[in-house]
């Protein structure tokens, strides 16, 4: 098998796909899908995006310290899509795509997207200025979930919801499920058969 090397990018993916919307101290409010985005600490919950400073939420999110971070989905595919190619400065994108701002429990300035089935409110706690992006450090402030997707046994069914992914330039939406946490090395219960299917 030969192997070809590639220069030094960025090459880690699939990624989530989200749209964070902030707001400025004057009250005006925006949008920007990013990718560059993740979990990095457990307890305190933390978070972190990377953005661009010519990116017009940019400033916002510096000086209020705050953005949500909206999980998207199949159905948002196009919005998500166009809120990373068009800028605020330019369009008003809860118009153009029809999404509509929503109150964060635990924010003051970022509000949340109410079409995305989960909005998790950050606070700033550490800007890093890495080079092409700037790195927020957040910590987790709460978190907002959509009640259609709570069963009836009170689990939140996220897998559910149709999450979109960015991978090499491309949406995608997850696959089949493979397996659960830990299934590796789960025990097999005695006397239970694997399933087949009939032909």
């Amino acid at each position: 098998m030969s192997r070809q090397l590639w220069k030094p990018g960025n090459m880690l993916y699939p990624l989530p796909a989200v749209m964070v919307s902030a707001g400025s101290l004057e009250g005006n409010q925006n949008i920007l899908t990013v990718a560059w985005t993740g979990t990095i600490c457990t307890n305190p919950a933390m978070v972190y995006i990377s953005v661009r400073p010519e990116r017009y939420s940019y400033q916002m999110i510096k000086d209020t310290g705050e953005f949500v971070i909206n999980l998207t989905t199949e159905k948002l595919a196009k919005a998500t899509d166009y809120c990373g190619v068009r800028s605020g400065r330019d369009v008003d994108k809860w118009k153009e795509t029809g999404l509509t701002p929503g109150k964060a429990e635990k924010l003051e300035y970022a509000p949340i997207i109410n079409e995305c089935p989960v909005n998790i409110e950050c606070q700033v706690t550490e800007v890093k200025e890495l080079g092409s992006h700037h790195m927020f450090i957040a910590e987790v402030q709460g978190v907002q979930v959509d009640d259609a997707y709570i069963n009836k046994t009170n689990k939140f069914e996220l897998n559910q919801t149709g999450l979109l992914v960015y991978s090499h330039g491309e949406y995608l939406s997850l696959g089949n499920t493979l397996g659960m946490f830990g299934y590796s090395v789960r025990k097999k219960v005695k006397g239970k058969k694997k399933a087949t299917r009939k032909k």
